[in-house]
Formats: C-alpha cells, structure tokens, sequence
C-alpha cells in the first residue's frame, strides 16, 4: 500500500471512531441535565439577545461599572481557580514529584477547560467583540496596555495546556506514534505554560495597579500582582481537591483501583501545600497592612468585611489544611479547601466588582440574565469535561 493510501486509510478510520463517540452515553434523565440543560439553552437566548442588541439589553453594565460578574468571576476568578494545572505540571514534569502523577491528566484538562470557557467569556463583555482578536492580527495591537499582555499569554497557556494533553487525545485515536512525538514535547511545553502562567496570573492583578482611585484601600495594593500570583496556588491545589474529590465519586468506575488508594494521601500532600502557600499568602497581607498604617480603615463596616476575607477565608483555612494534614483528617482538608475557594473568589469579586467605584451613587448589581449565562458556562464545561473523561484515557496514569 502506498504511503498516501496509508494515511487515508487511517484518516478514515479516525474519522469513523470519532464519529462513533461523538454518540451519546448512559442514561439522560439524570439529576445533572435536568438541571444544566434548562441553564444551557436559557443561556444561549439570553445570548442572542446580548449579540443582537448590545450588552445593555442583558446586563446592568454602564459607562461607571464597565466591568460586571463576566470579567469579575468568569475571568479574574475562574483564571485564579484554573491555576491548578500549573502548579501540578510543574511539580510532577519538573520537580520529577511522582506521588502526583495519577492526577496530572484530569487536572490540566480541567485547567484547560477553564481557559477556553472562562477565557471565552471574555467575548461576552466586551461591547465590541470583533475587536477581540485586534492584539493577534495587529490592528491596534494597544502595546501600552496589560490586556495586551494577558491576551496573549491567555491565547499561548491555552496552546500549552491542549499540547500537554494531546498524548492523551493520541493514545484514545490510537496513534502511537503521535503519542510518543507529544510525549517528548511535555517538558518544554510545561516550562513554558509554568512561565505563561506566572506572567498572566498577577498581569490580572496588574490591571487593578491603574485603578488605584477606584479601589478601596485596603483592597488596593502596588503588590497585588504578587498576591494574585501566590493565592492562585492555593486556589489552584483547593480546586484539585475540590474536583478531585468530585470526579473519584461521580466517575468511580473509570478510575484505577490504585489510583483510589492513593487518592487520600495525594489530598493531603495538597493540603499540605496549600496551607504553606496560604500562610505565606497572610504574612504578605499582613505586611502591607502594617506598612500602609492601615488601622484606622478597620473601623467601618468595610474594614470588618476586609477582615471576613483575610483572617476568615485566609488565615483560618490555612490553619485547618495544616490540622487536617497533621490529623490526617480528610474532612477537615475538604471542608479547608470550599473555604479557601471561597475565599478566592471572594478577594477577585471584591476587588472587581463589591469594592470597585464603592462611593459612586449608583451601584452595580449583576442581573439575573448576567447570572444565568455564567452558569450556563459552568455547566457547559462540565458536560464537555464528563464528555472527555467518559472516552478517553484521562485517569490512567501517563506512561
């Protein structure tokens, strides 16, 4: 057989698998779609209305609240909470920590997932969402800009993240050739996500740098680039226990009888790593607010919320990874990582939208329809996450 006759042939024998998975599986009245699939479609419609008639048809947007729940959660916090996919590649590809390995697979298509799906939102907000692609095709590249920056550090981590888990993508066509060619790329290309990730991670905070004016003080820092950086470890790692703690019950079956074993004592190693990082993350905190001289702003009702973040949903979870890892009790781990979540998402939300223009006359407050298509993006992407791990190889151990 001829060489072009070869890849035909097998052209389209991959063409016809895919064609076979792309059919649906198990059963579809289940507690999940009943729920995600009303969101789903509601979402889509509210859609069309925003692409039809402007984002002022959907959303409580205005010239003084430009940035809403779209930027403020699915962008500047889902970013933060995808960070997990960083930390674990480079702890299992470049620190060689084998102990990890089980769950490298889940976690950056979980992390790449988050990129596309949060990153994509980003088209959602913007008024004009053609002129999206203007840093990438150098019309008004905005050089001066930080979004010029996390545009393409966004658009080259997510190349990074579908590269690094493109052997599995090759091992479920059966390419082994491919396979081993992606495999060799694994290095390099988590050295350059680690160092993308880095980068784009406190460029988030960076835009908050020039909004100084529009801040409260006690969110505002000129290091908050390095906060952003540092607490999207630990949100990273809670993610990873959070989900992983999801997937082992919700896809039992797909998972390796020694992978469940080791699942345990994988969750405190994470535990372990997050209060570290958490702690580090308070001292940081801690010394600006000594050297701002900040005790005055403490009495007011925005002081006491500031210290609902910091000491309740930093310094407190830190303290229960620690017990938990110490204790060896899962329970308090699990309960440690929701909190410190919330934590997270509590810091990007105050800083984008609670605290942001707070002395303005008129507030912002999403809208219903605002809140119904971030939901339908979070369950838009567990449909295609289960989608993956129900055909390809995702919770077997790379080899």
């Amino acid at each position: 057989m001829s060489t072009h006759a070869a890849v035909a042939s097998e052209s389209g024998r991959v063409f016809r698998f895919i064609l076979d998975e792309l059919k649906p599986r198990g059963p579809w009245l289940t507690p999940f779609n009943v729920i995600s699939i009303p969101i789903i479609l509601t979402g889509l419609v509210i859609l069309y209305y925003r692409f039809r008639y402007g984002l002022g048809s959907v959303t409580n947007l205005s010239q003084e609240h430009p940035w809403g729940l779209w930027l403020g959660f699915d962008v500047v916090t889902g970013v933060a909470l995808a960070g997990g996919a960083y930390v674990i590649t480079f702890v299992v590809y470049v620190m060689r920590v084998e102990k990890y390995q089980s769950i490298v697979r889940a976690t950056v298509l979980n992390g790449f997932l988050a990129y596309c799906f949060y990153g994509g939102a980003l088209i959602f907000d913007i008024g004009r969402p053609w002129n999206a692609m203007n840093p990438f095709i150098g019309n008004n590249f905005g050089y001066a800009s930080v979004l010029f920056l996390i545009c393409w550090h966004f658009a080259l981590y997510m190349v990074a993240a579908f590269i690094e888990f493109s052997p599995v993508i090759a091992e479920w066509l059966n390419l082994e050739k491919a396979r081993r060619f992606l495999k060799n790329l694994t290095l390099a290309t988590v050295i350059l996500g680690v160092t993308l990730s880095l980068l784009h991670q406190s460029g988030l905070g960076a835009l908050f740098l020039m909004a100084k004016p529009k801040i409260h003080p006690l969110w505002w820092s000129q290091f908050t680039p390095v906060l952003f950086f540092v607490s999207s470890i630990y949100a990273g790692l809670s993610m990873i226990i959070f989900e992983g703690t999801i997937s082992h019950w919700a896809f039992r079956k797909l998972i390796e009888p020694r992978s469940h074993h080791s699942f345990d004592d994988i969750v405190f190693g994470l535990a372990k790593g997050a209060s570290i990082t958490m702690f580090v993350y308070y001292v940081f905190k801690a010394l600006l607010f000594i050297h701002e001289k900040q005790w005055d702003l403490i009495y007011s009702i925005w002081g006491y919320w500031y210290l609902v973040e910091v000491i309740g949903f930093v310094l407190i979870p830190a303290f229960m990874f620690a017990v938990g890892y110490r204790h060896r009790s899962l329970n308090i781990v699990k309960i440690a990582a929701i909190m410190a979540l919330l934590g997270v998402i509590l810091n990007r939300l105050n800083m984008s939208i609670i605290v942001f223009r707070l002395y303005e006359a008129v507030r912002y407050y999403p809208s219903w329809q605002e809140i119904t298509v971030t939901l339908m993006v979070i369950c838009a992407e567990i449909w295609l996450f289960r989608w993956v791990v129900n055909r390809m190889p995702v919770f077997s151990s790379a080899h």
